[in-house]
Formats: structure tokens, sequence, C-alpha cells
């Protein structure tokens, strides 16, 4: 079924146009805007391209790119995610918040604009939210690195004050393969976490594999230190 707006009628009227001669004038206008619609998508998806090649060397050009991108295509959820990431970045986090959410309202299953609206969250100490941002990017059964929010996941459970919660979801964290967390910072947190829980033999293992993993680094020397709280 092919509709025809009022406004465009009215041109049609104005212009002197009737019957057939209106109609393909109309059909016109719509396929015009159909092309340039779809021009703006297709330069829209390569500023965001642009923003993404740019991000690690020029974050002000990056930054440029991304703003372009939205504002050719608004529905773009890739170049809000790239914004979002750039005020993360700079500390700008309730600009940061917002484009992160606006990504999330074009794509509810965006799982990757919910976990680092999660972090955004967990830093302004908004804990509950926070929680709730991982869960919802856990909801997705097609997320390919689940256990970066799992991990985000954990520690929040953690500071929450819930160990049991916590504990499983670091644990389910440590089975995803290849790892997208570095073993030896998801090791750490678990062993933390079976400190507190009193379980310090699954501790002093975890710690164990954090030296392994990371010798001379931040982390072994993390587990160092908690090593020597344990029970003997």
């Amino acid at each position: 079924m092919i509709v025809v707006d009022r406004q465009g009628i009215r041109r049609c009227r104005a212009s002197g146009m009737v019957g057939s001669s209106c109609l393909v004038f109309l059909l016109g206008l719509s396929v015009l805007g159909g092309c340039a619609n779809e021009e703006n998508l297709r330069k829209s998806k390569g500023f965001y391209q642009e923003g993404v090649a740019r991000l690690s060397s020029d974050q002000q050009q990056a930054y440029v790119s991304f703003q372009k991108a939205v504002k050719l295509n608004p529905d773009n959820k890739e170049a809000h995610y790239g914004l979002g990431h750039i005020y993360a970045s700079q500390g700008r986090l309730k600009l940061a918040e917002e484009s992160f959410r606006e990504a999330i309202r074009i794509d509810g299953d965006y799982a990757e604009a919910n976990t680092y609206l999660g972090q955004v969250l967990a830093s302004q100490d908004r804990w509950k939210d926070a929680i709730a941002a991982y869960r919802q990017a856990l909801s997705n059964p097609l997320y390919p690195t689940p256990d970066l929010a799992r991990f985000q996941l954990g520690k929040a459970l953690m500071h929450e004050g819930d160990l049991q919660g916590a504990m499983e979801v670091l644990e389910d964290a440590a089975t995803v393969t290849p790892p997208n967390v570095p073993p030896a910072m998801l090791q750490l947190e678990l062993a933390r976490v079976y400190h507190k829980l009193g379980f310090d033999a699954r501790a002093r293992e975890a710690l164990s594999k954090v030296s392994t993993l990371d010798k001379g680094g931040e982390q072994a020397a993390a587990a160092q230190e908690l090593l020597g709280k344990l029970k003997p």
C-alpha cells in the first residue's frame, strides 16, 4: 500500500497538478527521500568507522567523527557507544551515562552498552543501578563476552555484601574460553571473595594461580599481600 502525506497533496494542488500527474510527482519525492536516507545511513556508518580508527591516536577527532555519525543517523547505536566511551574516559560520567542509555534505547539487547553503563554507574557509587545494568547485559544469550559483565557484577555484588552471589558469578566468568578478563585479575577477585567467605583453602589456590599468571606484576603483588592475611 502506498501512503501519500497530506502536505504532498497540498503541494500538488498548489502547483496545478491533478490525478496521475500528482501521484507520479509524489512517488518521485518518496524515492528521492529514500535515496537520501540511505545515503545518510551510509555516511553515518563511514563516520563511525572513521571514529573507531582515530580513537587510539586522536580522541578529539574521533569525538567529531562520532558526532557526525549521530547527526546523520540518530539511531546509530555504535556511534552513541563511541561517544559514551570518550565521555567515560574523560570522567564526564553524566554525559557517558546519557550516551549509553541512548544506545540501549535504540537496541535493548545491546549488552556491551549495558556493561559499560554499569561501570559508569558503579563509578558514581550507584551500585544497585549498576547491578541491574550488568544483569540486563547478561540477559542477552548472544552476548559474545559475558565474562566482562560477570566480572563487574561479581565486584558489585561483593561491594553490596552478597558474597555468595559474587562467588557464583565470578566462578562462571572463569569458565569462559577464551577469556576476555585478564585471568590473573579474575582469580584475584575470586580469592578476595573466598577469603571473605572463610574459604581460605580456595583463596590460597586462586592466589597461587595469580602468582603464576602475573609474575612480578600488580596482581601478583596484591596476591602476596592477601596471602599474608590467610589462616595458616
